[in-house]
């Protein structure tokens, strides 16, 4: 997917005037989430979105006062377990709009959302008894 076929474009900004002179651009889509970093050293990141478990909206004072807000994405990615979206417009919209893309490329893909359950303390004949 190319970066016109995205669904957003969106640049952190300043929480201070929430003006966007930084250089981190966040590239959204349907499969995918890409953080392209740096000025001298560019860096980019990559987050299929069948991998984001949970997303999260907070916002500080400061950001509800220039109408921004920080999402942050929980995954199952190797490099990155938490991935922050910081300060951007439409925070809101951006954080239901992740977390339905990332519901319909787990049901695309067929995969289905494991969690970590232990069965720490449990006996193993208890354990036979809860998988029959």
């Amino acid at each position: 997917m190319n970066r016109e076929e995205m669904k957003y474009n969106v640049r952190k900004r300043w929480v201070f005037f929430g003006l966007p002179f930084t250089f981190t651009v966040y590239h959204i889509g349907e499969d995918l989430l890409t953080i392209d970093t740096g000025f001298f050293k560019l860096e980019q990141n990559d987050c299929y979105m069948y991998k984001i478990t949970d997303a999260k909206l907070t916002r500080t004072l400061m950001e509800r006062v220039f109408g921004l807000g920080t999402v942050t994405c929980y995954t199952g990615d190797t490099t990155d377990k938490v991935i922050e979206i910081k300060h951007i417009k439409d925070s809101e919209v951006i954080k239901d709009y992740i977390i339905k893309a990332s519901e319909a490329a787990r049901i695309r893909r067929r995969t289905v959302n494991m969690q970590n359950i232990t069965a720490d303390g449990l006996d193993p004949d208890e354990l036979d008894i809860i998988n029959d």
